[in-house]
């Protein structure tokens, strides 16, 4: 782990791994520590992987302040690691929530940014919205598998409005390409690097404007890539080809039988996918 200083100060960290230029990755969450990410399938064999820790997660600072934590303030902690790396322009890779704040970043900074690589971001901060009829569609999908009665009976009570707290954890196995024991136990080590009240904040009111950030990064001249998952209720594929195409230079990839974080469900086929973007 090392350490540098965010603008207002707050010590904030980072994890170097892996061999070649450096990719910088922004965790999503919001607000997950950067360890959940690893060494994203095997990716670190073609790049760097500097993972950073947000404000307040894995080994950064708990912020003086606690409205440091909304997204659109944490764009300066990014260029404060690009100076720190000392790097002209810099590849990012941003996962789900995270990709709010590459984009944000990007959005301020786009003079900075070489490429961006978007794995199943989210929808939000472009105003891409995603109904519960396409939800619905990638969850008849899943219909052979064993789990499925139980999460898609979950699923109904949320569509319905009479969803409990139960019924958000039972819907796990829907944003997994494939929910088998090695996901389960991966999820189950995911609920020691959350961090509610940092997350709390991260998309508080006014972080962005959808309209504005989605007029700016049709104006963005960063190669991107956005990767979805067949499966990924969180971002289905046609919700993905929308997003993707609000880039001048935005290509799609869909990982066959994909959820929600693809380099565990085909890491070869991610990593392949990924390092032939970044060249």
């Amino acid at each position: 782990m090392e350490t540098f200083d965010g603008t207002d100060g707050t010590q904030l960290a980072y994890h170097r791994t892996g061999h070649g230029p450096a990719l910088i990755c922004l965790p999503g969450g919001p607000m997950q520590d950067s360890a959940y990410l690893g060494e994203l399938g095997g990716l670190s064999a073609h790049r760097t992987l500097v993972r950073l820790d947000l404000r307040g997660t894995g080994g950064s600072a708990v912020p003086a302040d606690p409205a440091t934590y909304r997204c659109d303030r944490q764009v300066a902690d990014v260029e404060a690691l690009r100076r720190h790396l000392g790097l002209e322009r810099v590849d990012l890779a941003a996962h789900c929530a995270g990709a709010t704040l590459a984009l944000l970043y990007a959005v301020r900074h786009p003079e900075r940014v070489e490429r961006l690589v978007l794995l199943t971001p989210s929808p939000r901060p472009v105003g891409v919205e995603v109904t519960d009829r396409d939800r619905r569609e990638l969850a008849e999908l899943r219909r052979g598998e064993p789990w499925f009665p139980a999460a898609f009976a979950a699923f109904e009570r949320i569509w319905a409005g009479r969803a409990g707290d139960e019924d958000w954890a039972a819907i796990t196995p829907f944003t997994w390409g494939r929910w088998d024991a090695a996901a389960r136990a991966h999820h189950e080590r995911e609920a020691s690097w959350r961090h509610p009240d940092a997350a709390a904040g991260y998309y508080a009111d006014d972080a962005f404007d959808p309209v504005a950030v989605r007029a700016a990064v049709g104006r963005l001249r960063a190669a991107v890539l956005l990767v979805a998952g067949e499966y990924d209720v969180a971002l289905p594929p046609t919700r993905a080809a929308e997003y993707a195409g609000l880039f001048p230079k935005g290509e799609l990839a869909v990982q066959p039988g994909g959820g929600h974080q693809p380099w565990h469900d085909d890491p070869r086929w991610f990593v392949d996918t990924v390092a032939r973007f970044l060249g």
